[in-house]
């Protein structure tokens, strides 16, 4: 039997991370993330698809796959990290929607500590948790909150 697969989807400009305003975002970088979530899917002996992408229709092509294979009973979730799209993308909305997908929406920051239009999720009203403000080390709570379901 396969080991039921997690997403892990982050959006434009989440390649910067390291770089990218570290008072904001902290000091880790994306592969760290990667190396973070890859534990946290062996605890749990989940398999990892990590993928980040500037392109919002990269997005909704993987949160698709995601959706066949959870129609194979094969995903175990999507985490969705979907950075400035979260608060501009009807087609993200409308990709989770569709497809039916478990999701977790991922910020790295409290978004609600900042600036008005972050405070506004297309996206949240779909997902099964927002969780946001733990830094990096939210990507692992949102694992462990999937396997949790």
């Amino acid at each position: 039997m396969k080991k039921p697969t997690v997403f892990v989807l982050n959006g434009p400009n989440l390649n910067l991370l390291g770089t990218r305003e570290p008072a904001v975002y902290g000091s880790q970088t994306l592969a760290d993330v990667e190396q973070l979530c890859a534990a946290a899917c062996e605890r749990h002996g989940f398999a990892l698809r990590f993928h980040q992408s500037n392109y919002e229709g990269a997005l909704v092509d993987w949160i698709h796959e995601a959706g066949r294979l959870q129609a194979a009973g094969e995903l175990a979730g999507v985490v969705l990290n979907a950075g400035a799209y979260t608060h501009t993308s009807v087609a993200l909305l409308d990709a989770v929607k569709g497809t039916g997908v478990t999701l977790i929406e991922l910020h790295i920051s409290n978004v609600h500590a900042r600036e008005s239009f972050r405070h506004h999720s297309y996206i949240a009203g779909a997902a099964k948790a927002v969780l946001c403000g733990f830094g990096v080390q939210g990507y692992g709570l949102a694992i462990d909150g999937l396997a949790g379901l």
